[in-house]
């Protein structure tokens, strides 16, 4: 009996303390912005040419008018797209006005990323065809760290509208994504677990927290990271292009960020798997040769062709900052192919499939 007593005790303690999350604590925390709100003022680089991008893109002005829709259709490859585009600016646009308002204390962003947000909490039923769970997965992050920032640097966010985003997430987002889509090409559950893991911090859940940090970490899924990518580097999306190779390695990156803020290192995981996965790539992608086998899934399936892909190489993607940062500042690695790579993409440009501004809020060393 003594014995139970303690072991159910050990399970009331070990769940508590998994339930207590930093806020905010998705991408970026309070001493994130600290940085660099002192980066801005002294007019470092490059901050400031990243701060200026930002200020002069459509997504960050006040005059942005979000679109709302009841119903998102969006078919394979955005074929059809009804409202997906859409949903996809205005979270970014959500996004873009929440870090304005921290910068620059004008509570005018701060209400327009309200204002975008429960347009589409007051909105959205659901989200139909194809590419419903990754639309969701690449989107659904965008607002869920604008709404993070606000709920916890803002006191003018109704409760009665924070309650209608939270049961759009739990009863719409929430259900299409939390049985994922293991069997398909790893982005995909790459990008629906940083919306998940996103959901679980926001709604204090560990219980969903971790349902997405044990899929990426462990899960049978060609998205985790020991079978995304093999012990030299390679991805599973290798061999397809590097436009996706390129997505899968930047939503695990983020995942990998977001856990890192909340206290758990999925970044080193496999002998820092991530990293030799994006040394792997970047060096392909600024034309030196590597090493290719044929991709076989956790399902044993082999996939693709014999040989590693040249469609889209060169053309790099915004994912670099954030990898670079953890190796190479952070836990001191050497990261010369993802440094070369980051070099070509600095700041990073706006891209409409992935969490923007990675240079303004995750570069930690000026200039190149």
């Amino acid at each position: 009996m003594k014995n139970n007593i303690c072991l159910l005790l050990f399970f009331i303690i070990s769940f508590s303390a998994a339930a207590q999350f930093t806020h905010p604590g998705m991408l970026n925390n309070s001493a994130d912005f600290k940085f660099l709100k002192a980066k801005i003022k002294a007019g470092q680089e490059p901050w400031k040419s990243a701060w200026e991008t930002l200020r002069k893109s459509p997504e960050a002005q006040l005059t942005w008018k979000a679109k709302p829709t009841k119903v998102i259709v969006v078919g394979f490859y955005s074929k059809p797209d009804v409202g997906g585009t859409d949903f996809r600016k205005d979270g970014d646009a959500a996004y873009t006005a929440a870090i304005q308002y921290i910068v620059t204390g004008d509570k005018a962003f701060a209400e327009k990323s309200i204002e975008i947000i429960n347009g589409w909490s007051y909105s959205l039923d659901s989200v139909t065809d194809g590419n419903k769970k990754l639309l969701v997965g690449m989107v659904g992050i965008k607002f869920l760290n604008a709404a993070e920032l606000i709920k916890h640097t803002y006191k003018g966010w109704a409760k009665k509208d924070q309650q209608a985003f939270e049961k759009m997430v739990i009863n719409i987002w929430y259900p299409l994504l939390k049985d994922f889509m293991p069997g398909y090409n790893g982005n995909w559950d790459a990008a629906i677990a940083q919306t998940v893991m996103c959901i679980g911090v926001y709604m204090d859940r560990s219980d969903i927290f971790n349902l997405a940090y044990n899929q990426i970490l462990n899960g049978e899924s060609n998205g985790a990271i020991d079978n995304y990518f093999n012990e030299g580097g390679q991805c599973q999306e290798s061999g397809r292009d590097q436009g996706h190779a390129q997505m899968g390695l930047g939503f695990l990156a983020t995942v990998c960020e977001i856990a890192w803020k909340q206290g758990r290192d999925l970044y080193s995981a496999y002998q820092n798997r991530l990293a030799l996965g994006y040394e792997y790539t970047a060096k392909y992608m600024l034309g030196e040769d590597v090493k290719y086998e044929k991709y076989t899934t956790f399902q044993g399936k082999k996939v693709f062709g014999d040989s590693i892909s040249s469609i889209g190489r060169g053309k790099f993607s915004p994912i670099y900052e954030r990898p670079y940062h953890h190796y190479h500042d952070r836990m001191k690695m050497e990261m010369p192919y993802t440094k070369k790579a980051l070099d070509k993409t600095r700041p990073e440009a706006y891209n409409s499939g992935y969490m923007p501004w990675a240079t303004l809020l995750t570069a930690a060393y000026p200039g190149k």
